[in-house]
C-alpha cells in the first residue's frame, strides 16, 4: 500500500508545487514574491521549460512557504553546515500554529516587500529583525503582547552588540539605562 509520503516524493518537484499553488488559490506572483524569485521563473519551474532548481536557499524557501521539508524534493541536497533554528523561531512557528495559521496565510498577513524576509526568519536563515516596528507587526500578527516579543528583541540586540565588540561588563550601567529605558518605552507603549 502507499503511503502519503511516498506518493510525495514520488511526484515530480514541478508537479508538487503546481498542485500547492492550486489547492491554496495562491498567486504565483505572491508565491514568487514570497520565494524572493521572479514571476516567469515560478512558471518556467511549473512548466518544466527549466530544470527544478537545485540552490538549497531557493529549494528551502519553497518548503517553508509549503510547509512542507526541503528533502521532499528529490533535487535538495542537505547543506554542509546545518540551519540551526533558535528559540525565536521555534516560538513564531509555535504560535503560528496556535493560531492554526498555514505559512501561506502567515506570510499574507505582512507587507509584500516583507514577505521574503518572514520566510527567510521561519527557515531559520535570518535573525529576527532589529527593527522594533517589524517586530511589533510579527506580535501584533500572532496576538502576542509587545512585552513578550521584547525578550527575544532585546536578546538579538544583545548578540548584535557583543558580536560588534561591546563589552557588557565594562559598560554593566550603560547596557541596563539602555535596556531599561528600551523596556519601560515597549511596556508604555503596550498600555496605549
Amino acid at each position: 500500500m502507499s503511503t502519503k509520503k511516498d506518493s510525495i516524493i514520488t511526484m515530480k518537484s514541478s508537479e508538487m508545487l503546481y498542485n500547492f499553488l492550486e489547492n491554496t488559490h495562491l498567486h504565483k506572483k505572491d508565491f514568487a514574491q514570497m520565494i524572493g524569485v521572479t514571476l516567469s521563473y515560478v512558471y518556467n519551474l511549473i512548466d518544466e521549460t527549466i530544470p527544478f532548481s537545485t540552490r538549497s536557499t531557493t529549494l528551502e524557501r519553497i518548503a517553508t512557504v509549503m510547509d512542507i521539508s526541503p528533502e521532499e524534493f528529490s533535487e535538495y541536497k542537505i547543506p554542509q553546515d546545518p540551519i540551526v533554528i533558535d528559540e525565536t523561531t521555534e516560538f513564531i512557528r509555535e504560535k503560528q500554529k496556535e493560531k492554526n495559521l498555514t505559512t501561506v496565510q502567515f506570510l499574507k498577513s505582512f507587507p509584500r516587500k516583507q514577505r521574503l524576509e518572514i520566510v527567510d526568519i521561519l527557515r531559520g536563515a535570518r535573525p529576527l529583525p532589529l527593527d522594533w516596528e517589524e517586530v511589533s507587526v510579527i506580535a501584533q500578527i500572532l496576538d502576542v503582547s509587545k512585552e513578550e516579543m521584547y525578550d527575544f528583541w532585546e536578546s538579538r540586540l544583545r548578540q548584535l552588540l557583543q558580536n560588534s565588540g561591546f563589552n557588557f561588563e565594562n559598560n554593566k550601567g550603560l547596557s541596563e539605562a539602555i535596556f531599561s529605558c528600551a523596556r519601560e518605552y515597549v511596556y508604555k507603549q503596550a498600555k496605549s
